[in-house]
């Protein structure tokens, strides 16, 4: 007989009987406040995280610094999310929600504040980097939580909420920073940001029970600091290696190299902590078949979607000349259509399981990416506009029921190490993908033209995407899984 997860009245999850009557038809008032506070944290920090791409320029002359320089504004945001985020498994068994919660959002608007009144290059990126830590660990608690208190029957459509977002907040950052930019300083980007976070933070304050049971498990510090060479130089190495037309750089290499090596050291030192009952980040549950490709098919999702949000800004401002306020509202429709039909797609999701929606939104994906590849400087902007809507329906229908059907088997004791998996494969892959893409927009740019680089980039995009087609027919409805199951 399958299972569900719920809470019983301590709070703490437990097995419970999954026939259709016991099925709660509403969750608890308490449980819809707390999912609510999560979400709109969430939306707040994923927002800032694109918030500052537009602003770059402009902070160059008002900090009197060159490009390599306040790109690490960015950098090291990713860098801290790289790294914080694999020990949020350890971090949401160890600490209560609450506790958790306070921590996310305290480090979120301390580097906000920060970032506000900061009186030089330094301390900005120091207040950045405060915020990404907060960043990391507001994802994995949302979904750790969701997967707590929802009934499986409803997990799908609550999981459609959480890409309003994923989707939408990216989406709206650089509009929101073109508009803000166009009339105020760069440090009301923060300003308007602040209350928002504060606001959030005694909500939760005020409202935040905690969720489930905490563990004593003990750190294992080895484990953290390969954390830092392993999906730090990844992420690094992959951010950098797509820079110049000159080829990557020794630096680039040595830190994808030892990447690659810290990472290898660090599945060792899981797969032998694991059987103490002790790793930072729980490997089992890639023994659940339909986790392994979920999480496959959310890497190819993400390395189109990244590519996407990097070379069409590039292609709407290089080839066809808008400014950044214009480009971001070109790009606004395809995140707002992402995010709004989140919801929608979640409940569908519930009734016709993960397969119809996910072979539909991947093949949606190839066609539009493959539309992207024939664009040259006279497509009209309305097209774009349209093929970016039709991108954007297709990752998705891809996201929801990547998330829902890949968590759903994993027991309890797992939730959080699946949530923290799930979100630095995004982080690395990424990463991965804007390096891909835009390496090989600057090589063929510079031999054949813009237009060119464009074309060959997006149609790379379109053969990764392919393999996202063959994941999606792999899909199959999954149950939820009682405490202390082993693989299926």
């Amino acid at each position: 007989m399958s299972t569900e997860v719920s809470s019983n009245a301590s709070g703490r999850p437990g097995p419970v009987p999954a026939p259709k009557s016991s099925v709660p038809e509403k969750m608890s008032r308490e449980s819809v406040t707390i999912i609510a506070t999560l979400l709109v944290a969430t939306f707040v920090v994923i927002l800032n995280e694109t918030i500052m791409n537009v602003a770059l320029q402009r902070l160059m002359v008002d900090l009197g610094v060159d490009a390599p320089t306040v790109q690490w504004l960015s950098t090291g945001f990713m860098l801290t999310m790289a790294v914080v985020i694999p020990t949020t498994g350890f971090i949401l068994q160890s600490l209560s929600t609450r506790a958790v919660f306070m921590l996310a959002m305290g480090l979120f608007a301390g580097g906000t504040a920060l970032a506000a009144v900061a009186p030089g290059f330094e301390i900005l990126l120091l207040a950045r980097i405060v915020q990404a830590g907060g960043t990391a660990i507001m994802l994995p608690l949302l979904m750790t939580t969701i997967l707590t208190l929802v009934p499986l029957a409803k997990r799908g459509a609550v999981m459609g909420n959480v890409s309003i977002a994923i989707s939408v907040a990216p989406a709206m950052g650089p509009t929101v920073s073109g508009l803000i930019l166009e009339h105020f300083t760069w440090r009301f980007m923060f300003v308007f940001v602040l209350p928002v976070a504060l606001a959030a933070l005694a909500i939760g304050a005020k409202y935040l029970t905690n969720v489930g049971e905490t563990e004593k498990t003990k750190l294992d510090f080895l484990s953290v600091l390969l954390t830092v060479p392993a999906f730090g130089g990844l992420v690094y190495g992959l951010s950098q290696i797509g820079g110049g037309q000159s080829g990557p750089s020794a630096v680039a290499i040595a830190a994808l190299v030892m990447g690659v090596a810290s990472l290898t050291v660090f599945v060792l030192r899981q797969l032998r902590l694991q059987k103490a009952e002790a790793p930072l980040l729980d490997l089992r549950a890639f023994n659940f078949r339909m986790f392994t490709v979920s999480v496959l098919l959310m890497v190819v999702a993400m390395m189109a979607l990244f590519g996407g949000v990097i070379l069409l800004p590039l292609y709407l401002q290089e080839i066809r000349g808008l400014g950044s306020l214009e480009t971001g509202l070109a790009l606004l429709p395809g995140g707002l259509a992402m995010g709004l039909l989140g919801p929608f797609i979640g409940r569908l999701f519930d009734k016709v399981g993960p397969r119809p929606l996910t072979v539909t939104g991947s093949v949606l994906m190839v066609l539009a990416l493959w539309q992207f590849s024939t664009l040259d400087a006279g497509t009209p902007v309305w097209w774009i506009v349209t093929l970016h809507v039709g991108l954007s329906f297709g990752l998705a229908l891809l996201f929801t029921p990547a998330f829902t059907t890949g968590l759903n088997p994993l027991p309890p004791h797992l939730y959080s190490h699946g949530s923290a998996i799930m979100s630095t494969t995004q982080q690395v892959a990424g990463a991965a993908g804007t390096a891909l893409l835009v390496s090989i927009f600057a090589v063929v740019s510079a031999a054949s033209g813009l237009v060119a680089g464009m074309s060959a980039a997006f149609l790379t995009a379109t053969v990764i995407a392919l393999a996202a087609v063959v994941l999606s027919a792999m899909m199959r409805k999954t149950e939820g899984a009682a405490p202390g199951h082993g693989a299926h």
